[in-house]
């Protein structure tokens, strides 16, 4: 077995092994409204983390498979935990895509360090000697509190008339940001994803990254770090990480459901519920889309991950729907976690049930701007007929 192959096997068994302590550790990280210390600790030990972080700055360069495969356990046993590794845990995906001088400004010292994000282009940008300034206000920054560094994103007004505005993600350490402690929802609670408030603050050019260069799989950080990983267009990985913890999300509260109902007697007809046509549907339908959806996640990221290798370029319409194939994770997990929750009876109205957290969760986690299909599938069908892509965060 190859160093790499023992490395996997070591996280798969790890995450397996947490499940049930990530079980057991939500009521009270939901309470206090972020993960606890301990579980990014084990996160770390683990190496969770540095799966997909350059083995330059001391990570394991393995593939997407692994990550979200990692991801998906995790999130069996808690989707807040596994949502903020997937978000915070990409970052060092992209840190590696910068100029390897901001690497170097991260993880320097200590290659454990972490960054959290929020990409919705709200940010104030002025062109200042060496860089810009940089101002604004972001909101839903997940695991923000245990990191120490953060992933900002705005636009560029262009210098010249007649240029392009330019997206960029600017890259701010922690004194430079402050965290407003404002995050109270219905689900994903313990992601802590607070908002993140920036005055008037300097980032050098080589802290920025643009999203034309990740699209053009081209980044200043493909000089250092070699890898086909590093060639994987930067948007059809950041999806995946707010879309793929639904997934296991789903697949625990199908287990949930089972050991729920086995023995379970309906009070309104005193039936066994496991020969109730309706729950057996249900439990049937999750457990297929928990299969469907893991097959094109797994698929896509071969096809991605070849094509990194052979140097060869993925059309527009395979982007777009790959990126469509992303979107409807959380409104297929949605629509399959609802009628496993109303198939559980009265007893899932209870915010201690587990069927009905993983229900808030998803639900929850639908919501975010990825995750809602529409427009993505517009843009899908539109290209398939002969339109121009608009959107390029692919």
């Amino acid at each position: 077995m190859s160093d790499q192959d023992q490395i996997r096997q070591k996280l798969y068994e790890r995450a397996r092994e947490l499940v049930p302590v990530l079980k057991e550790r939500t009521a009270e990280a939901n309470n206090q409204g972020k993960l606890h210390d301990e579980t990014i600790a084990d996160f770390q030990e683990a190496g969770f983390f540095r799966i997909l972080q350059p083995a330059k700055w001391g990570g394991y360069e393995l593939k997407p498979h692994d990550f979200f495969e990692v991801q998906m356990t995790l999130a069996e046993g808690c989707m807040s935990s596994a949502w903020v590794l997937g978000v915070v845990a990409i970052h060092n995906w992209q840190l590696a895509l910068f100029d390897d001088r901001a690497a170097q400004d991260v993880w320097g010292e200590d290659t454990s360090v972490l960054i959290s994000s929020s990409y919705m282009p709200v940010g104030k940008v002025e062109h200042v000697e060496g860089g810009y300034k940089l101002s604004g206000k972001w909101g839903f920054s997940s695991g923000s509190k245990h990191c120490e560094w953060a992933f900002l994103g705005a636009i560029v007004p262009p210098k010249n008339e007649g240029e392009a505005p330019d997206y960029r993600t600017f890259l701010v350490p922690r004194e430079d940001y402050e965290i407003v402690d404002n995050w109270d929802t219905m689900g994903l609670q313990a992601t802590g994803s607070h908002d993140v408030v920036v005055k008037d603050k300097f980032v050098p050019e080589y802290r920025t990254h643009r999203s034309l260069d990740g699209f053009m799989q081209n980044s200043p950080g493909n000089a250092v770090n070699t890898a086909p990983l590093f060639k994987l267009p930067f948007g059809q990985i950041f999806v995946r990480a707010v879309s793929s913890a639904a997934i296991g999300a789903l697949k625990g509260a199908v287990d949930d459901f089972v050991d729920f109902n086995r023995k379970r007697i309906a009070l309104h007809d005193g039936k066994a519920v496991v020969e109730d046509p309706g729950a057996q549907t249900a439990a049937a339908n999750a457990m297929m889309v928990v299969s469907d959806l893991k097959t094109i996640l797994f698929k896509n990221f071969d096809i991605l991950s070849e094509r990194a290798e052979e140097g060869e370029p993925l059309a527009i319409e395979e982007r777009v729907k790959m990126r469509y194939d992303s979107a409807v994770v959380a409104s297929r997990c949605a629509d399959a976690i609802t009628e496993l929750y109303l198939h559980c009876g009265s007893a899932a109205i209870h915010n201690g049930h587990k069927v009905n957290q993983a229900f808030r969760d998803i639900q929850t986690g639908r919501t975010h701007v990825a995750n809602q299909p529409a427009k993505y599938a517009r843009n899908f069908g539109g290209v398939v007929m002969g339109r121009e892509t608009t959107d390029f965060f692919l």
